[in-house]
């Protein structure tokens, strides 16, 4: 829960800097008005996660991993964030927009986040599994009633790396806060807030190594996402921007591919706080 208060924290913020920004009438400069202007914008990210229940369903198998621990992957500072061939494996996030009005703008984007079940760690499982005896998997045979259980490679990996991915489209309100820092000239430099509400698709490619089970390991559409955000935009020159934003929401996937069995999945929901920078262009065609 500590994820959710800090990020209404920030939104709270950012929301009481807009109620004294003041509209540019200055109209004589490009930064002056925003309606007609195309963004776009690549950077990075880091994630936390609360903890969540796991269902694992199957032929031979129902059970849950209870309050479940996760993490994040990040690759830190890496010449693979502008790497055309391998910018897809960091934590990143893309986004193009288009202004409606000089403050409300829309979005399509993708926040392409890493969720890792902390390995080695112990939960409660409720559940049974009856594989037949044959089966290599039979040895975790067994009625689970919040059975403390280590989370093994052997047992179970489970991973959203490649990644858990959240297409989106946004709604997205900006306003101008350069006067609060004594900033004249808006097309040297400019400082906005920013602030949204999203909703979208998650189509995660899920790495689960599933009691010895041949994993799935393709890209499938899971569930869905829900999302807000507050942040700070600089602009310098007109046209080149540095976002910083924290976007937190609620993600829920009830059809999560785990194996090579159709019969098989997983389901999930859990809440995300996500921490953005993102470097981009404002432009108008």
């Amino acid at each position: 829960m500590k994820i959710k208060y800090l990020f209404l924290a920030f939104l709270s913020l950012s929301f009481s800097i807009t109620s004294f920004a003041q509209i540019d009438t200055q109209s004589g400069k490009f930064t002056a008005h925003n309606k007609g202007k195309f963004t776009i914008s690549w950077g990075g990210n880091r994630d936390k996660y609360n903890k969540s229940d796991i269902t694992f369903k199957g032929d031979n198998y129902e059970f849950t991993v209870e309050n479940a621990t996760a993490h994040d992957k990040p690759k830190g500072w890496h010449v693979d964030y502008i790497n055309p061939v391998k910018m897809t494996i960091p934590q990143t996030n893309f986004k193009m927009g288009y202004f409606i009005t000089d403050h409300y703008s829309i979005s399509i984007g993708l926040d392409h986040m890493k969720y890792v079940m902390t390995q080695n760690q112990t939960t409660n499982i409720t559940g049974e599994i009856n594989f037949p005896t044959s089966n290599t998997s039979s040895q975790f045979n067994g009625i689970y009633n919040n059975t403390p259980t280590v989370m093994t490679e052997a047992f179970l990996m489970f991973e959203h790396t490649d990644g858990l991915n959240y297409i989106y489209t946004e709604l997205a309100r900006q306003d101008d806060i350069s006067h609060l820092f004594g900033i004249k000239n808006t097309d040297k430099f400019q400082v906005n807030t920013n602030e949204g509400i999203g909703f979208g698709l998650l189509y995660p490619k899920t790495n689960t190594t599933l009691m010895g089970q041949m994993r799935h390991d393709d890209f499938h559409f899971s569930g869905y996402g829900t999302s807000i955000k507050a942040g700070i935009n600089l602009t310098f020159f007109k046209h080149f921007t540095i976002e910083g934003d924290l976007k937190g929401g609620y993600i829920n996937m009830p059809d999560i591919r785990t194996t090579q069995s159709s019969s098989d999945s997983a389901s999930q929901h859990f809440l995300f706080l996500e921490k953005i920078i993102a470097f981009g262009a404002i432009f108008k065609i």
